[in-house]
């Protein structure tokens, strides 16, 4: 992959010394990991994206069954779970 794009910083010099010390120690360039940083850093936010999103839908689609009346009553779901422990998880 090309590395042709350049990334300039302002940073504390004591951080700086020791994510130098910590990159040299690891025997890798703190170019590298910067970059091994970043696409972390770009994973967990995609992640933390599409769990929001997943997790939206869940509580928009709640919301729509108990305005139209799709609920099951306290006893029912008692109910439901008491077949499912006797069944060992399978039933309703």
């Amino acid at each position: 992959m090309s590395k042709e794009a350049v990334f300039t910083m302002k940073l504390e010099p004591e951080l700086r010394d020791a994510f130098m010390a910590e990159a040299e120690a690891s025997h890798r360039p703190a170019s590298q990991v910067v970059r091994e940083l970043m696409r972390e850093f770009i994973e967990r936010q995609r992640q933390a994206r599409e769990s929001d999103a997943f997790l939206r839908t869940k509580v928009e689609t709640a919301r729509a069954q108990i305005a139209s009346g799709q609920v099951a009553s306290d006893a029912e779901v008692k109910a439901r779970a008491a077949l499912r422990t006797r069944t060992g998880g399978a039933g309703a």
